[in-house]
């Protein structure tokens, strides 16, 4: 395992949490087949301007992978901290460790990661990265309509199709999207036609086919992605 570690971090070290193997919820076969990844650019952005390449790839359909990542748990020990500010938990901050090994050796790894902006799914992404080199090397967008979309009813999936298919180039193959309850539960059900729980830093792993991550989302639909697992820090 290729694991990148801060020398100062101010977290827990994964190897005081991060157990010999990796299990996943048992929703179905798992693929370990990861694909090639190309190098992705570091990139923050505090709002949704700009849009995607037109650029696409050539040849037949090619899987798509969408990582749908709850935020670690937050603290609730400071009242005075709005919700969208409150920070993660020591929990929380090792579950983060935990599930960014995880995915790793799983070899779900993002070129692009669409976050929202609220405290506690920031510090989950910054963990991450503290721990894995490929989320740093990752494509970041922190989109704040994901912290309000997410309390809304059954309007998550429709958006989150839409900022993918915003800032997603077809070269792309696997997309992570951070967010929150009952959002993200909602979405990921929805994309599935499973029934998805996802509690604190749960992943929900899932795939469908197409020449542009817009083809996909067509020809998949609402119940036609793939649920192949997910992925729990314990």
């Amino acid at each position: 395992m290729n694991a990148i570690f801060c020398a100062n971090t101010p977290y827990p070290t994964a190897s005081s949490f991060y157990p010999s193997s990796v299990a996943l919820v048992p929703v179905s076969p798992f693929s370990f087949k990861s694909p090639k990844r190309p190098l992705a650019r570091s990139l923050t952005l505090e709002n949704t301007e700009g849009s995607a390449s037109e650029e696409s790839v050539s040849g037949s359909s090619q899987t798509r992978r969408l990582v749908m990542l709850r935020h670690a748990e937050s603290s609730w020990e400071d009242r005075s901290l709005r919700d969208h500010d409150r920070p993660l938990s020591k929990d929380g901050q090792a579950d983060a460790i935990i599930v960014s090994h995880k995915l790793q050796m799983l070899g779900w790894l993002p070129e692009l990661i669409l976050s929202s902006d609220a405290v506690r799914t920031r510090q989950t992404l910054s963990i991450m990265q503290d721990q894995v080199r490929c989320f740093l090397d990752a494509e970041v967008h922190f989109i704040s309509s994901f912290y309000s979309i997410a309390a809304l009813d059954g309007q998550t999936a429709e958006h989150l199709q839409q900022i993918i298919c915003k800032f997603a180039r077809d070269e792309v193959l696997t997309v992570m999207c951070m967010g929150h309850n009952k959002g993200w539960e909602e979405a990921a059900s929805m994309l599935t036609g499973s029934s998805v729980e996802l509690k604190t830093c749960n992943a929900a792993l899932l795939e469908a086919t197409g020449r542009s991550w817009k083809e996909a989302f067509s020809l998949a639909g609402f119940g036609g992605w793939k649920l192949q697992g997910i992925v729990t820090p314990t």
